[in-house]
């Protein structure tokens, strides 16, 4: 599959704002150990990223808007797409010398009318193992050149299923609770692994079977919803609808796994 012009600007980006990222997460480490601690270094590095992003973007499409997670929304031309854009998924990672975080990039199409439409080309990028995830709409999903599709797995007691876990007043403890105790006794294994953009490009390479969590932010996801659908799956709001983004609310998989999933989601929800 010949890579298209709009995944190639998205890589380019991506790379320069990861080489920094690499560049500094060599540093974390060092900092560690000093009086005052990474977490300013790390949200100086979070929004170098971003800029880097941002120029190299708008130099390549020029009039497009965005909207970023330090930055927020920058609007472009009428009628033009956005580009949506975590620059460092994972940044509790990155703070603490773990090597699992991500730059996400999504490209989202503007609606007849006003507001925002469909995601049409995805892209992430995991600077420390240089692994680039791409999609576009109808085209598949991609790990460089090689083509994605969800795992075959269709019975739970075999599949691993990532997750986020609340933390220090983000999220429902009790709502989160209620689903890992009709999950976890249901399958192979639990992750959480901190970056759910990398949870749903490893859904749709087969590497997790499915994935479900709650309250994140569209940066957050926009670029792995494409990949997981693209690469054959489902992804929903915990309902079974099409509302993830709306409600906050997400569950992926491959199309059994994605029920199964579901089912037991809902009935923990009904349960409460």
């Amino acid at each position: 599959m010949a890579i298209s012009g709009i995944i190639t600007v998205m890589e380019r980006a991506a790379r320069k704002a990861g080489t920094k990222l690499r560049r500094d997460f060599g540093e974390i480490e060092h900092l560690q150990v000093s009086q005052k601690g990474p977490a300013d270094f790390v949200s100086k590095a979070d929004q170098a990223a971003e800029r880097t992003l941002y120029d190299e973007l708008t130099h390549a499409r020029p009039g497009w808007g965005f909207l970023m997670e330090e930055a927020g929304e920058i609007a472009g031309e009428e009628g033009k797409p956005r580009f949506i854009i975590d620059p460092l998924d994972g940044t509790s990672n990155f703070l603490h010398a773990i090597p699992q975080f991500a730059i996400s990039i999504a490209v989202q199409e503007p609606k007849l009318g006003g507001g925002w439409g469909d995601v049409t080309a995805a892209l992430i990028y995991q600077p420390v193992t240089d692994e680039s995830y791409w999609a576009e709409r109808g085209r598949g999903a991609w790990l460089h050149d090689r083509r994605l599709r969800v795992a075959s797995r269709r019975h739970l007691n075999e599949c691993l299923i990532a997750t986020g876990i609340p933390f220090m007043g983000h999220g429902d403890m009790a709502q989160w609770s209620r689903i890992f105790g009709a999950v976890a006794p249901e399958v192979a294994g639990i992750r959480r692994f901190g970056a759910a953009s990398l949870d749903l490009a490893w859904v749709a390479a087969g590497r997790f079977d499915g994935f479900w969590e709650s309250e994140l932010n569209i940066w957050d996801v926009a670029a792995g919803m494409l990949l997981v659908r693209e690469a054959g799956g489902f992804v929903s709001d915990f309902r079974g609808g099409d509302r993830a983004i709306e409600r906050g609310e997400y569950i992926a998989g491959s199309g059994a796994v994605h029920s199964k999933l579901q089912k037991l989601v809902a009935g923990a929800l009904r349960g409460a």
